[in-house]
């Protein structure tokens, strides 16, 4: 015959790897609130066996680590949301400079080139105003050399 197996293991170790995981997900996966909020049972525990008022202490002492380092834990969650919003926000206002900054410089060179062909336009009108009064001046110039060389008779 054979010898039966003691199923005492399996069950003891079902029933800690359950106790570990309640209190995990009861501690939102941080161990370290899991062990404060562990301590804590374990000391109410304690005291409800004992009867007695004086691990009253201890077990308030126990109730404020625990609530001391969920809030704890919070915080620092809550600081490293507002860092990463914080890094999210200069990311995009790098980005917005940085168009700003590429328009800018396209309005700049279009700007120089609008100046550019109204200057070289101007300067060809003035030329050719200038280049008409040339003429105009040289063509009177000679009509009136015409006029005054006919008083003197060396005109046509």
């Amino acid at each position: 015959m054979t010898q039966q197996k003691s199923r005492l293991p399996i069950i003891l170790g079902v029933t800690a790897a359950s106790g570990v995981g309640y209190y995990l997900y009861a501690a939102g996966g941080n161990p370290k609130v899991a062990e404060k909020k562990f301590e804590h049972d374990a000391a109410a525990a304690s005291a409800r066996v004992r009867g007695s008022l004086p691990g009253q202490g201890k077990e308030a002492q126990k109730k404020g680590e625990e609530i001391a380092s969920s809030v704890g834990s919070k915080i620092d969650q809550t600081v490293h949301d507002a860092k990463a919003k914080l890094s999210e926000a200069d990311q995009i206002a790098l980005a917005k400079m940085a168009e700003a900054d590429k328009k800018i410089g396209h309005l700049k060179d279009e700007g120089l080139a609008k100046f550019e062909a109204v200057r070289n336009a101007t300067e060809k009108d003035f030329h050719k105003t200038v280049d008409n009064f040339d003429k105009t001046v040289e063509r009177k110039t000679v009509e009136a050399k015409n006029g005054i060389s006919s008083w003197f008779g060396f005109g046509k």
